[in-house]
């Protein structure tokens, strides 16, 4: 079905495939609806944990894994990073849903870095 049909679908030339008579509309909202950023009390944890984290965390910047965002910086638009912690390795995981306020989210956490 896909091979008979492959004229349908997008190509370099023509992004969005050769379907005639079908328009496609989206709107990309970029306006700010999400609160300023709040300044947040760091993680409890001992100064062997927190050496870790941030050797950790400065392994993943200077990589360009990760970068820093500065509190005096206007950013448009941010994805919360965590990196947790097992066996002396780190996990790098991207939070995608806009709904779950942070507070809440690193109110939850029992190990871990949350940066925006």
């Amino acid at each position: 079905m896909l091979r008979k049909n492959r004229l349908a679908f997008a190509l370099g030339e023509e992004p969005f495939g050769k379907i005639r008579g079908h328009h496609i509309e989206f709107y990309l909202d970029v306006e700010r609806t999400y609160p300023p950023m709040l300044r947040r009390p760091s993680y409890p944890a001992s100064s062997e944990t927190r050496k870790e984290i941030e050797k950790h965390v400065n392994e993943l910047l200077d990589m360009d894994v990760i970068r820093k965002i500065g509190h005096n910086n206007i950013v448009e638009i941010t994805t919360p990073v965590l990196i947790t912690f097992s066996d002396g390795k780190s996990r790098l995981c991207g939070i995608l849903e806009p709904q779950i306020p942070t507070q809440k989210l690193t109110g939850t956490l029992y190990q871990g870095y949350l940066m925006p």
